[in-house]
């Protein structure tokens, strides 16, 4: 080993520059990561991931520095492998790029996929170059590139060719043809020889070129305050650093500071900061990391209290409301969220064909990302298509960020660029399973079938013939992860089982199956398709607990008295046979005295039983599921007690057909949804005990912050509006208070009520029990003091966690397997990263597809509507539809400041007038006419459907009159029979609909037939979309 001395010059956290002495100590063990290798380093290494064969890649990539900062995202693509960042290179991202580059780098030495690592060429002894004195730091690199390369190609005693990418041209004129087998490329030239097809390589090549020789030399960083004053600000209180939100019915208007960690009680200085207009967003991007200094109180501004449509392209002044909030400027930026974007080029586009970059303007999908300055030669190509675009600067002098094209997703308006478009928007990467991980999954054809071993059988408690397990879920389900059983035992006692799927067992820790589900995290429903976390012969078969087959399972068995009070509780492994697969609708009327020829009509399995023994099988499996709802009742009853609130979500369900929408139904909700769910909780509940008991520094939890105070200002004023009062000071105050707010005159109330109480909510949160006080591990919504995921390892990866760790809590061998508190936390914050992004494409999904569904029927009543008003605002009032969960905008006043008049036949016009918002109504005056809109009141509305260039169908609402729509409509104690009219009505109407239904705007396209196969990953009568709705959807539990 060699000692050296190194100089290095770094800057600390606050921007301060200095240097420091180094002592550097080369060695001769360095590792190569190298499966090529042969000496003995790679044994004396504990590196996951190895550089491939000469049969996986025929030559190695090294990058150097500059290309690796400049070209970093064609590095990412899958297409690359075998890439060797050497130390120098990573260095020189580290702290010459930025943190968006580094954990790229990161990204792709960490995937197995890639087969890249990092090469510590700097203490490396025949590796290392001492740098010359006078020689310049950028020629020091570039030799220490060349230097690298050469001992690794010798190292390995020249089995493989090395490729150093470089757009330096003195790489070349120093390097090229040097050694036999080194070979200096640029990247161009590098597509040219081994991807000489690839146009997509080709265009994201040229697009960064371009964007590269078009960037300014103005430092980004210019109108910034300096690090060291920034981060002075922050100790001393002056500034106030947070996430930028931006308001997406404002987006050139309104943003927010968004603070984390604040509890309910803090309100008044302590809420979210607001940013007004674009001058004092400072080129800020909605998800960065901002600091902000706060005005003084006199210029402290209120929220814009007007209805805005998204596509308003001016700054909206509005001062009308006296409640001002605390009002800043952004002063810094602390880091960059900047990702890739959906966008489109401008109808107006001129297109030139003159082989030169073109400075075009796109606008993004998303309307809170400003628009972006490109530089290309691809507009001519791609100008109807949706693009995917990065953001790379954007100078103190320029109006617009500049950005580079990236690639095309396809036509605008074809359903699968649609829905490419929800998917790169919220980040989920959803591609096919790769052919190593499928390597790694159970065999299960006609060929060759999967059993189970005696050795695992014989590890685990065997309840095949000892219990009845069955499991409850909705029609066509196929991914069954979970079963329940009840029985009676000794001494008038029960017995309750919950038996989920043991995926832990297909899926090894560091396996790339696992991998892989990390990364993804969670399954993703769309509206018309899903993908899922693990592959099909997984999800949809050996982990799915389906009846009549052998299962492995994990499962939790508690010993109740006869007050159904815990005595025991087991955890374990354990082997079962589901007996009934039942779906919810079937379950219900059993439980509700359906005969006995029904329930063998509707239960297949009943089918295997003689006629003498069917009466006792269905007598058996109808107490089984009469005794879990009294359970299930217990168990709600005593979380009401310590302060559960029971909320209501959108209760809609869009049903797809083919290529079509069948229809957009209300979701009824049964009692065994409750019971199922209430099962689900209490063995989440008690596995979240029994997790941290075990390991209370690094057990995995998911807790729900009380919600800020401020959020429940529409709900107190709606229940005013009624004379109800909301005591919101905690989750059993909120709970009585919602139960007291019954009309009996307008049943919707009471639901409207729950829904407003449920948006006000904060979100529930995955974390690590060593990185978070005590104090907050409850979780508010389900007034439990630990919760957990435990019940659906199938579609979560946080499941998938939690098996493993109550694994280890019962079994000490497991226990190597577990992350520590640093690296669970660092899963959890990423798992809840891609569980948000799941739940809002979904959203987006559903959304689009409504849209769809409306474009359609715009010309019949389909989309004339009861709504109900929800809160006011100064030229206009929100309101909620119920039967269709819809929320949105009506306006009452328009931009020519005329107000919306309704004639004495019913009629609308738009007429001279005033409009005077008052605190429980808003009041519409014209001429001798008054007209007044309150909280809560029905009125009739129309669903419309507006297309903004390169944006989402948006509906839009428009008043037709200030009437309930139906003359009954307070009576909802007849609403079934409506449902049923209106579903038959709708399914109806869609069966006759005309193959234009998609239009020229939104088609399916020649390939929809190969697109539904490879990314609709089962037949629609067989997808778990509906599973994943029935639960979720249900009072919004966090099941």
């Amino acid at each position: 080993m060699l000692k050296k001395d190194k100089i290095v010059q770094l800057k600390n956290p606050i921007g301060k520059t200095f240097r420091i002495v180094r002592e550097q100590y080369l060695r001769e063990d360095i590792p190569c990561h190298s499966k090529l290798c042969l000496s003995d380093c790679i044994e004396k290494s504990k590196q996951d991931y190895r550089l491939p064969n000469k049969d996986r890649a025929s030559h190695y990539i090294i990058p150097d520095c500059l290309l690796a900062k400049n070209y970093m995202e064609l590095l990412e693509m899958p297409e690359f492998r075998g890439i060797i960042f050497l130390q120098t290179v990573t260095y020189f991202i580290q702290h010459e790029g930025s943190m968006r580059l580094h954990k790229s780098l990161m990204s792709i030495v960490n995937n197995p996929f890639k087969e890249s690592a990092i090469f510590y060429n700097e203490f490396q002894r025949y590796a290392f170059v001492e740098r010359k004195k006078g020689e310049s730091i950028i020629d020091w690199r570039r030799r220490s590139v060349y230097n690298a390369t050469v001992w690794y190609y010798n190292h390995l005693a020249g089995q493989t060719s090395f490729v150093i990418l470089s757009e330096d041209p003195k790489m070349k004129e120093l390097y090229e043809g040097e050694t036999p087998n080194i070979f200096v490329l640029t990247f161009k030239e590098y597509l040219k020889t081994f991807f000489s097809e690839w146009e997509g390589a080709f265009n994201l090549y040229e697009s960064i070129k371009d964007a590269l020789e078009e960037r300014s030399e103005t430092d980004e960083i210019a109108g910034y305050l300096p690090n060291e004053v920034l981060e002075a600000g922050i100790k001393s209180g002056r500034f106030v650093e947070g996430v930028l939100n931006v308001n997406r019915y404002c987006a050139n208007s309104e943003a927010f500071l968004k603070r984390s960690g604040l509890s309910s009680k803090q309100g008044g200085e302590e809420s979210d900061i607001l940013i007004p207009g674009q001058a004092n967003r400072n080129r800020a991007i909605h998800g960065d990391r901002i600091v902000v200094e706060l005005y003084p109180k006199s210029q402290w501004k209120s929220r814009i209290f007007v209805l805005v449509k998204e596509n308003e392209t001016k700054d909206v002044e509005d001062n009308s409301s006296s409640n001002k909030m605390p009002t800043g400027k952004v002063v810094g930026i602390l880091q960059r969220n900047w990702r890739d974007y959906v966008a489109s080029f401008g109808t107006d586009q001129q297109v030139k064909v003159t082989g030169k970059a073109e400075k075009v303007i796109v606008r993004p999908w998303d309307w809170r990302i400003p628009k972006i300055r490109l530089s290309t030669k691809l507009v001519g190509a791609f100008k109807d298509h949706k693009i995917v675009v990065r953001i790379d600067s954007w100078e103190v002098d320029s109006q617009y960020p500049n950005g580079h094209f990236v690639r095309s997703l396809g036509k605008a308006g074809e359903l699968e660029t649609e829905i490419k478009t929800l998917l790169i928007e919220n980040n989920l990467n959803v591609g096919p399973f790769s052919e190593s991980i499928l390597k790694e999954m159970p065999v299960n054809n006609e060929e060759e079938k999967w059993t189970m071993t005696p050795e695992e059988i014989k590890k685990r408690r065997d309840l095949r013939e000892s219990h009845l397990i069955f499991s409850i879920d909705p029609i066509g389900c196929e991914d069954v992860d979970d079963t329940l059983s009840i029985r009676k035992i000794e001494d008038n006692k029960l017995e309750l089982g919950v038996h989920i799927a043991d995926v832990t067992h297909f899926v090894q820790p560091g396996s790339l199956t696992d991998v892989e589900a990390r990364e993804r995290s969670t399954s993703v429903y769309l509206a018309d398709r899903r993908y899922d976390m693990l592959p099909s012969v997984l999800s949809g078969d050996l982990c799915s607990l389906l009846s009549g087959v052998d299962r492995y399972a994990v499962s939790v068995i508690w010993k109740m008295n006869e007050n159904f009070e815990v005595e025991d509780v087991w955890y374990g492994r354990t082997v079962i046979r589901s007996k009934y697969k039942l779906f919810y609708e079937i379950a219900q009327k059993i439980a509700d005295g359906l005969d006995n020829e029904e329930i063998m009509a509707n239960v297949s399995e009943m089918a295997q039983y003689d006629k003498k023994d069917i009466e006792l099988r269905i007598e058996e499996l109808r107490w089984s599921i009469i005794k879990l709802m009294e359970i299930a009742r217990h168990f709600k009853a005593k979380r009401t007690e310590e302060g559960a609130v029971v909320l209501e979500g959108s209760e809609v369900k869009v049903e797809m057909q083919e290529e079509k929408i069948k229809n957009v139904i209300p979701k009824k909700s049964l009692e065994i949804h409750e019971t199922i769910a209430e099962c689900m909780i209490f063995s989440n509940h008690w596995v979240a005990k029994k997790i941290f008991q075990s390991f209370p520094s690094h057990a995995l939890l998911r807790h729900h912050p009380p919600p800020r105070q401020e959020h429940f200002d529409s709900l107190r004023k709606c229940a005013a509006s009624r004379n109800f009062t909301i005591q919101t000071e905690s989750n059993a105050e909120l709970a009585a208070s919602l139960d007291s707010c019954v009309d009996i005159d307008d049943p919707v109330v009471n639901k409207l009520m729950r829904i407003l109480a449920t948006q006000a909510m904060s979100n529930a949160a995955y974390f690590s029990t060593g990185s978070l006080n005590r104090e907050l591990f409850n979780h508010y919504g389900l007034g439990l003091e630990y919760y957990t995921h435990f019940t659906s390892p199938i579609r979560r990866y946080a499941d998938v966690v939690v098996h493993r760790c109550l694994m280890a809590a019962i079994d000490e061998t497991g226990k190597d397997n577990l992350m520590n508190n640093a690296d669970l936390q660092t899963s959890a914050e990423h798992m809840n990263s891609k569980h948000r992004a799941a739940q809002q494409a979904q959203k987006q999904s559903q959304e689009l597809f409504q849209s769809l569904f409306f474009k359609e029927k715009s010309d019949d009543e389909t989309c004339v509507v009861d709504a109900v008003v929800l809160q006011l605002r100064n030229n206009g009032f929100i309101v909620f539809i119920p039967r269709y969960a819809i929320k949105g905008a009506v306006f009452l006043k328009n931009k020519e400041n005329l107000v919306v008049e309704v004639s004495n036949k019913g009629e609308t016009q738009w007429v001279a007038g005033t409009l005077n918002l008052k605190e429980n109504s808003v009041l519409v005056q014209t001429g001798s006419k008054r007209q007044e809109y309150t909280l809560l009141q029905h009125v009739t509305v129309r669903i419309n459907v507006e297309n903004y260039h390169g944006h989402a169908l948006q509906l839009s609402l428009s008043l037709v009159s200030n009437k309930p729509f139906m003359p009954d409509v307070e009576d909802e104690k007849n609403s079934e029979n409506s449902v049923v009219q209106s579903k038959s009505e709708l399914i109806k109407a869609v069966k006759e609909a005309n193959k234009s239904f998609w239009t020229d705007d939104i088609s399916l396209g020649p390939n929809y037939t190969n697109w539904k196969e490879e990314f609709s990953q089962t037949e629609e009568s067989k997808s778990d979309y509906h599973t994943y709705l029935a639960l979720t959807e249900l009072n919004k539990l966090d099941i």
